[in-house]
Order: C-alpha cells, then sequence, then structure tokens
C-alpha cells in the first residue's frame, strides 16, 4: 500500500534506569517500530515513552505518527509497523480484518462514556452557533476525521438523529490540528471530533461543545472508537517483544488512568495541546489488555454491528475472535 510521508520520532534509545532488571543492562535493546496518532487516546503512550517504560522493558521503540486512522492500519496491513499505539481506529480494524483474515490482535480499548464520565468525542460548534446537537445540522455541513471510520460514525449519528447523510448534511474530512480553526473561520458548521479537540475548542475562547460524548448517547456506553493492535506477524515471529509491549503498555495505561493529573505535562509534547491549556484536556477512558470484559466486548461489538448496518463490512464480525489470549504468546 502507498503512505504518505511520515514523521518518524525515535523513543528510548538506550536502556537506561535503576529500575531495569540487571540482565537487561547486558542486552541489546529490541527495536519496535509503532504507528501512532496525536490523540488523548493515545496517553498511555505518551506515559510508556515519558516515564521511560519502554526502556525499562529493554525495548527500542520507534514512533511513526500520523494524521489519519487510516494511515495507522495501512502501515501495519503492509507490514511497516509491528503496532498501532492506543487510539488506533476500532472500526477500520475490523474492516482491514475483513479483508486481511488473521492480521491483528486487539490488546486494549480507549473511549469514554457518561456513565464513567469520561470523554471521548464532541460535537465542535462556533461560539454563537445556533447548533446544539445533530437534529439542528439539516442543511449545514459536518466535519470528521478523515477516514472510513469517523464518516462511518458521522453518517450513523445523522440517521439516528432522523437526517439524512446524503441529502440533508454535507460531509467533510479534516485532519485534527485543523478542526477548531475549520469551525472558528466558518468554513464549516460543525464537526463531531476526537478529544483533544474538544478541549482545544474551549481553550481557543471561540468555540466549544454543543455536546460530550455523543456517540456514547447514540452507540454503546462506554463508547469505544481506539484499540490497541498487534500485527500477528509481529506476535509469531517475535513473541517475547510482543509480550514486552503488551506489558509496558498495560502498565502505562493503569499509569495514565489513576495519575493522570500528573501526566497532563506530556500532551503539550505529542497533541496540539500547548502550556496552560493542558489543564483542560478531558480524561479518556482508557481499558488495558487485562481488564478487559464482558462490557467492554459489547461496546466494542456495537461499534462493529454499525459498521456492518450501514454497508461498509459485507459480513459481520465477532470482536471476540480479534482479541489477543495469552495463548497467542505461545
Amino acid at each position: 500500500m502507498n503512505l504518505p510521508r511520515r514523521h518518524v520520532l525515535v523513543a528510548g534509545t538506550a536502556v537506561a534506569g535503576t529500575l531495569a532488571a540487571p540482565w537487561v543492562h547486558a542486552q541489546k535493546a529490541e527495536k519496535v517500530k509503532l504507528s501512532w496518532l496525536p490523540i488523548m487516546q493515545t496517553t498511555a503512550l505518551y506515559v510508556a515513552v515519558q516515564d521511560k517504560l519502554f526502556e525499562r522493558a529493554g525495548l527500542d521503540v520507534e514512533l511513526v505518527q500520523f494524521q489519519n486512522p487510516n494511515q495507522i492500519i495501512d502501515s501495519l496491513v503492509a507490514n511497516q509497523a509491528d503496532a498501532g499505539a492506543p487510539g488506533a481506529a476500532a472500526g477500520i480494524t475490523t474492516l482491514a480484518e475483513s479483508r486481511y483474515p488473521g492480521t491483528f490482535k486487539v490488546f486494549g480499548l480507549q473511549g469514554g462514556g457518561i456513565k464513567v464520565r469520561r470523554v471521548n468525542d464532541g460535537l465542535i460548534v462556533k461560539n454563537g452557533s445556533p447548533i446544539k446537537n445533530f437534529k439542528d445540522l439539516r442543511g449545514k455541513s459536518l466535519g470528521h476525521l478523515p477516514g472510513i471510520q469517523w464518516r462511518t460514525i458521522s453518517r450513523h449519528m445523522l440517521r439516528a438523529n432522523g437526517l439524512d447523510p446524503d441529502k440533508d448534511v454535507r460531509l467533510q474530512e479534516i485532519a485534527v490540528g485543523l478542526q477548531v480553526p475549520s469551525v472558528v473561520a466558518g468554513s464549516i458548521d460543525a464537526t463531531l471530533s476526537l478529544e483533544p479537540v474538544g478541549s482545544i475548542a474551549v481553550a481557543s475562547g471561540e468555540a466549544t461543545q454543543a455536546m460530550v460524548n455523543p456517540c456514547s448517547e447514540v452507540i454503546a456506553d462506554p463508547f469505544y472508537s481506539g484499540v490497541s493492535l498487534l500485527t500477528t506477524k509481529f506476535l509469531r515471529e517475535r513473541p517475547q517483544v510482543a509480550r514486552k509491549l503488551v506489558d509496558a503498555l498495560d502498565q502505562a495505561t493503569r499509569v495514565a488512568n489513576t495519575e493522570f493529573d500528573r501526566v497532563r505535562p506530556y500532551f503539550s509534547k505529542y497533541t496540539p495541546m500547548k502550556g496552560d491549556h493542558v489543564r483542560l484536556v478531558a480524561q479518556p477512558y482508557l481499558r488495558a489488555w487485562r481488564e478487559l470484559d464482558d462490557t467492554d466486548i459489547r461496546s466494542y461489538q456495537a461499534l462493529v454491528d454499525i459498521f456492518h448496518k450501514e454497508g461498509v463490512l459485507k459480513q459481520n464480525l465477532d470482536v471476540r475472535t480479534l482479541i489477543l489470549k495469552p495463548s497467542d504468546f505461545a
């Protein structure tokens, strides 16, 4: 697959730290290439790098940043990356798996929810806009992240609010960093956006969130649009390294959930949030591999069912077949 030009950040080029086990110092760090998107769902990755959890695990992780969820999955299908960071597109993963069976294993979920009081997405509008919900979008324009996942979710959200996505609303793909400027400039009436876009909108003083967690209201609560991914090729060829990566990101997920205020400064390095604005960032709902339960699986399945209902996924898929199992490391 043809991939766009990538910006590469190398993290953890040496194994160091007093907490590393003695035998790790004598080994060369294992190289892993990981694709990621600058959103709040990726928080565990920021923690793993900044808290040196990869280094302590003996991993030399090369981070390849994208602005489009499709590009992350493309990089994995093309074996140009070993893993997709927390925040890889959950829906696109199932689409790719349906076309290339046996390509992925999911080892974490990321999103938000009303009951858990964690924010994943929002309907962003300019200050003073008459748009208060999706019903108000008739005759208007709605922006969303580039790619099939958020186009499909946006279409479903419009249908659920009595609108025809082909006739009543103009849908437009807009990269993360351009969503708030587009709303403020008036080139788009609203966006269905992932965090930290909603927080950026509030921080700008020129835009706001007409709705918080609208996807949880319509699709599932909690709602997961992000996943952590391994390629089965990586898992098959280097199971011990894959296990180290999963363990490090599981640990980082727990830290992100319990020490969120401490890790807030990391966001200014990896997301469009800058300076004091990081204190406004909403906390995401992150689920580590060892924490996944039936509620999580049902919520993930609800998203996949929408892809099938919208005709994007020709044959529905049971997400349980995608979830990483301990036996996979054998």
